[in-house]
């Protein structure tokens, strides 16, 4: 077997010697290509700085022991150094796979929990949903019939992969629904009892269902533990909150939730809404409620859509374009 260690010095010898010579381009891509080679030879730092001692002072030979002695010093900090090093490398290697596997499950996600606006002529719909990271912990979703049409608003209370999946087991509990299930209540007491069953008992779910009918322009709805939006009264201009009674998704089986209905005008408007717009918080503390019925006000001459866009465009300015917690909000407006 060849001893790389004779060849090493006087190619390294060779190499500082020239490069000591002319500070040459050449001579430093020649050192570049040397270091490849003890790589492979698994040659340690601590000997090249040893070789690296020698030939200074063979080339130099009034060289200072104590200039010498300092790469003593060097090899120390560099040994350590590159412990640190690599536990930094690998450190961003762990975080970019992280990265990369949410950016795929927020991809997923948005796929998978995609609803499209519905377009009537009895009701003008318009709907946003931010997360305030990758992964949204808020999910809504529209369902059509002949005669109605279902909404529902959930909000996990916890954030990232795990609340993503949370929403994968409600959009897999409202599929799996029963046909002939009609009532807001009932939905919520069948959903409560799919997610007690497969949640983990740290995790919850608050939710909001509600059904406009078409025929009768009445909206019925129920809450569990949901936050309340609002009802505004085209006739007297006026908001009042969506009383809303209910315990969250998720703590125990068999709970009965409480069923409310209004009868919609022409005009009139239902405002729904994750708790990411209620706590909206400013440097002065969390908004008032009253800013966002004000910013309702603001915008109603323009259509559903452009509401809750434009709404959302002013919250977050007053949040220094920081949003802290994902943000949903849907509007249906009665023409």
């Amino acid at each position: 077997m060849i001893d790389f260690k004779p060849i090493l010095e006087s190619s390294y010898r060779e190499i500082l010697r020239r490069y000591i010579e002319e500070c040459s381009e050449a001579s430093l891509y020649q050192a570049q290509m040397f270091s490849r080679k003890s790589i492979k030879q698994q040659i340690p730092p601590e000997e090249i700085i040893s070789i690296h001692c020698k030939v200074l002072k063979d080339i130099f030979p009034d060289i200072r022991e104590e200039i010498l002695s300092s790469f003593d010093f060097l090899i120390e900090f560099m040994m350590n150094y590159g412990l640190a090093y690599q536990e930094y490398q690998s450190l961003r290697d762990k975080q970019f796979e992280i990265k990369s596997e949410i950016e795929m499950a927020a991809s997923i996600q948005e796929n998978f929990l995609e609803t499209s606006i519905p377009r009537l002529d009895e009701v003008d719909i318009g709907a946003i949903s931010v997360p305030a990271k990758k992964i949204n912990g808020d999910f809504y979703r529209f369902i059509e019939d002949e005669k109605s049409i279902s909404v529902a608003i959930a909000d996990v209370i916890g954030k990232g992969i795990p609340a993503a999946l949370c929403m994968t087991l409600i959009k897999y509990g409202m599929d799996s629904l029963p046909k002939c299930i009609k009532n807001p209540k009932e939905v919520l007491a069948n959903l409560n009892n799919v997610v007690e069953n497969n949640l983990d008992s740290s995790m919850f779910i608050t939710m909001f269902y509600g059904i406009y009918d078409f025929c009768n322009h009445t909206f019925t709805y129920a809450a569990a533990g949901h936050e309340q939006g609002f009802y505004y009264h085209a006739a007297s201009q006026s908001f009042e909150d969506l009383t809303t009674r209910g315990m969250v998704l998720g703590v125990q089986q068999n709970i009965t939730y409480e069923q409310f209905e209004k009868k919609v005008k022409p005009g009139d408007m239902i405002i729904m809404l994750s708790d990411g717009v209620t706590e909206s918080k400013t440097e002065k503390g969390f908004i008032e409620r009253s800013i966002i019925t004000d910013l309702i006000k603001t915008y109603m001459h323009l259509s559903a859509q452009e509401m809750v866009e434009n709404i959302y465009r002013d919250i977050e300015r007053l949040q220094n374009y920081e949003i802290r917690d994902d943000f949903t909000l849907i509007i249906f407006k009665k023409l």
